[in-house]
């Protein structure tokens, strides 16, 4: 039953109490308080009925669940603003290598300078007539390195690699640079042979390249010193 509906319930009620206030009076009924009684009792009746129903439906209404409001959608990020931050990164990583490749020669500058500065490297030409171990270095009857060799850094050098072996500081002046190599060569054989380098130390930086080379007439390695200008 609607809010409407009762209402209309209720005029009839009320439209039938007054068409019998019209009407001529009754006989008076043996039973005291039915008529007049009677009609109090049947609106007090209807007024209870009305809050009952109003009290029902404002229950019914606050009971009733609420239509659930549609989540907002999250935004969706472009794909120019993925390639675009992707850029920013790489660049990034890019100066980043920059940097340290710039500290990098700014510290040797600092702690070799031109001055006192002294490299050496070592290279093998074809290499198979001899399987490095190790190398040792001295300058002027003083021990400047020594050096164990991997497989790994023996195939690196077979295929061109050149390593820097030696990078310190000399003064100026004359000096004496020897070289020992130890290794395997053909049947398996030891090696440890050695060379030397004298050569005078100016104010500019000097650069010396220890090379091995096959020797094909005597099938044995050859070491050779090289300075480059």
């Amino acid at each position: 039953m609607n809010a409407q509906v009762f209402q209309r319930l209720i005029l009839e009620v009320f439209s039938k109490m007054n068409s019998r206030s019209t009407q001529p009076p009754p006989r008076p009924s043996p039973w005291k308080g039915e008529g007049e009684g009677g009609g109090v009792a049947l609106i007090i009746l209807l007024g209870v009925i009305s809050g009952l129903f109003l009290g029902w439906a404002t229950a019914a209404t606050a009971a009733a669940p609420k239509p659930a409001s549609a989540p907002a959608a999250a935004p969706v990020p472009a794909k120019e603003d993925f390639k675009t931050l992707d850029t920013r990164v790489q660049n990034l990583k890019q100066d980043v290598l920059d940097l340290n490749r710039d500290m990098f020669v700014l510290e040797e500058e600092l702690l070799f300078p031109a001055s006192t500065q002294l490299a050496v490297f070592l290279s093998v030409d074809v290499g198979s007539f001899f399987a490095l171990d190790s190398v040792e270095l001295r300058m002027d009857n003083e021990v400047l390195t020594h050096y164990l060799y991997t497989d790994r850094e023996n195939a690196a050098l077979q295929r061109g690699g050149v390593q820097r072996l030696y990078l310190g500081n000399l003064r100026t002046g004359k000096h004496e640079l020897v070289a020992f190599f130890t290794g395997k060569g053909t049947h398996d054989r030891d090696y440890r042979l050695g060379t030397s380098l004298n050569f005078e130390k100016d104010t500019q930086p000097k650069y010396i390249e220890l090379k091995i080379r096959d020797k094909e007439q005597k099938l044995q390695p050859e070491f050779e010193v090289k300075v480059w200008k």
